[in-house]
């Protein structure tokens, strides 16, 4: 059995929410999510903390409470969803095989696709700790749901290894439930999380922050008894003779988040190496016409309210798509980062879909100061943007008016780190 949809939004988070809702205020009513977990609003649901949708609502919301606005929209609009459902592929042709144990194997044609599948975490077995292998070594995202939705506490004394975003507010939520939070380790120089998360998460609770230092050990037989740690040098190699031990009962890994993305690869989707998420054009749409991607799934946003709208961007990019009002064959003007910059979104414009300003998104490869990031064209300076403090840990915009470029002049922007003159 066939089903038949215009749209298709795979993932039921912040994401998929916002790209559906959008679709269907851009007139299209034949809309299904897809969603593999029991609830929609994805990773929200855990996210108890406050500090979502300051730019979207204009207020401080927790995460449950921003999913639910998006859900209650969702389904006042009588947009179609099925949970507890995994896509299992995705073909170049736009065919959706599913399944879920209420309709069995399902088969969905639909004129256009927008992937929202979002990210997971790095695990142990991808970074190679050395040592044993017992109980209470987690990811920061696995314990955050069993903290915060599942009601377990996973130990009493705890050591955290990265400072992306997840594990800083675990590092905090974890001191609120009474456990010690001993240390904060991270192999670069710099942090991998928000600037407020290190003051608000670390600072206020006296938890120490140890940059250019990894886990060498673990030891334990049942459960983690102890976690060592070393400072690295400049390849990240261990330094013999720096080693902390810390008495402990559980290791959290906040180690960086991989874009899901094997559906994309299922349907012969290009990849970008620096991200591993689908190459988009100013549509959001990938090297797949007629598939368009959204969130973390593309890259790892710092803010939920920039994946809503990017996602909203790849809504009504979706609509205009079925409705034919986007321009395939036109002059395609490809996007790159260089000299500090290690990645650019969307990595290619086609100017006849734009109509005057593109919002470019990246992140640096270092923390620098006193810079301005330099956007050239054919080596033509076309914009300057001066910036205090750039960090890899905080996402950088820019909003690009196409009326500088010289259209003739070239076929690529490239966007660099120059050091600001005395």
């Amino acid at each position: 059995m066939l089903l038949y949809y215009d749209i298709v939004v795979i993932g039921g988070g912040p994401a998929g929410l916002a790209a559906a809702i959008e679709a269907r205020k851009n007139g299209v009513k034949n809309i299904l999510v897809i969603e593999r977990d029991r609830e929609l609003g994805g990773i929200l649901q855990q996210c108890i903390h406050n500090g979502f949708g300051l730019q979207v609502f204009k207020e401080e919301l927790t995460g449950p409470e921003y999913a639910e606005r998006f859900i209650k929209e969702l389904i006042t609009m009588g947009i179609e969803y099925k949970l507890d459902t995994m896509a299992l592929e995705v073909s170049d042709n736009k065919v959706i095989t599913a399944m879920n144990s209420t309709d069995g194997i399902l088969n969905i044609q639909a004129k256009a696709i927008i992937l929202a599948m979002g990210c997971r975490e790095r695990t142990r077995g991808a970074i190679r700790i050395p040592g044993t292998r017992p109980a209470g070594v987690l990811t920061a995202g696995t314990a955050q749901r069993f903290v915060n939705m599942e009601g377990y506490m996973i130990g009493k004394r705890i050591v955290i290894l990265g400072s992306g975003d997840i594990g800083l507010i675990m590092a905090r939520r974890l001191t609120l439930e009474g456990a010690n939070v001993l240390a904060v380790a991270e192999l670069m120089p710099y942090s991998g999380g928000l600037t407020r998360n290190i003051v608000q998460c670390l600072e206020d609770f006296n938890i120490p922050l140890y940059l250019s230092h990894t886990v060498v050990d673990i030891e334990g037989h049942d459960r983690v008894e102890s976690v060592t740690i070393a400072q690295v040098d400049h390849r990240l190699k261990p330094i013999k003779g720096t080693e902390k031990k810390f008495e402990c009962d559980t290791l959290l890994l906040s180690v960086g988040l991989i874009p899901e993305n094997e559906l994309s690869k299922s349907a012969g989707i290009e990849l970008h190496n620096i991200t591993g998420g689908p190459i988009v054009n100013e549509s959001m749409e990938t090297s797949v016409e007629g598939i368009f991607a959204c969130g973390n799934v593309v890259h790892v946003h710092d803010l939920v309210d920039w994946v809503t709208e990017e996602s909203q961007k790849a809504g009504r990019s979706a609509a205009k798509y079925i409705k034919g009002q986007i321009e395939s064959n036109c002059k395609t003007i490809k996007v790159k980062g260089i000299n500090g910059v290690r990645y650019v979104v969307p990595h290619q414009i086609r100017l006849d879909n734009i109509d005057q300003v593109v919002e470019l998104m990246m992140r640096v490869d270092n923390i620098y100061k006193d810079i301005k990031l330099v956007i050239r064209s054919n080596e033509k300076v076309i914009e300057e943007v001066k910036r205090k403090h750039v960090a890899p840990g905080e996402m950088e915009t820019i909003k690009l008016d196409l009326n500088k470029i010289n259209l003739q002049a070239s076929d690529e922007i490239c966007i660099e780190v120059v050091k600001e003159e005395a």
